[in-house]
C-alpha cells in the first residue's frame, strides 16, 4: 500500500478491525519512510452478474426470480423449506462459480432443472413444463418418459 503523504511503498499494518458496517476491514497503517499513520478500508470486490434473457435483453441477476420459480414448482410437494433453500443456494453457487460476467437465462434454467431432478420428480416436471414451454401433451409425455427411463 502506497503512503498518501510521501508515496513510499514501505508501509505496514499496525491494527485491523471490522469497520462499522461489518462489510469491510479498517486497517491502520504506518509508513516506514515518513513515520505518518493513515487508515485504509478493505472491501470484497463483487462483480455484478448480468443475465441474458431469451429475447437478448440483459438484466442484473436476481436471486428472488430463481426462488419464485422453484417455490412454484415445489408448491404442495413434500419438500422441506430447508431443502428448497439448500437447492437455491446450490444453484446460486454453481452460477457464481462459473466466474462469468454474463450468463444466459437458459443456462440458469438447465442448472435449476438438473438440481430439481435430483430433489423431486413432480417439482422437476412442473418447472420443466413452464421453462421448456411444453406446447402439447406429447412434449409433456416425452419429458416424463426421460424421467421414467432413469
Amino acid at each position: 500500500m502506497k503512503c498518501p503523504f510521501c508515496s513510499s511503498e514501505n508501509t505496514r499494518v499496525i491494527d485491523s478491525r471490522p469497520a462499522d458496517d461489518n462489510n469491510s476491514i479498517r486497517r491502520r497503517r504506518l509508513c516506514d519512510e515518513c513515520g505518518k499513520r493513515f487508515t485504509t478500508y478493505e472491501k470484497v470486490e463483487t462483480i455484478p452478474l448480468i443475465v441474458i434473457k431469451k429475447d437478448n435483453n440483459r438484466e442484473q441477476y436476481d436471486r428472488t426470480k430463481i426462488e419464485a420459480g422453484i417455490l412454484r414448482a415445489c408448491h404442495k410437494r413434500p419438500i422441506s423449506v430447508n431443502r428448497i433453500n439448500q437447492l437455491i443456494d446450490d444453484v446460486e453457487t454453481e452460477i457464481f462459480n462459473r466466474e462469468e460476467k454474463e450468463i444466459p437465462s437458459s443456462v440458469i434454467g438447465e442448472i435449476v432443472m438438473d438440481k430439481l431432478k435430483d430433489l423431486e420428480a413432480v417439482a422437476y416436471v412442473r418447472f420443466a413444463s413452464v421453462y421448456r414451454e411444453f406446447k402439447d401433451v406429447n412434449t409433456f409425455m416425452n419429458e416424463l418418459k426421460k424421467i421414467l427411463d432413469k
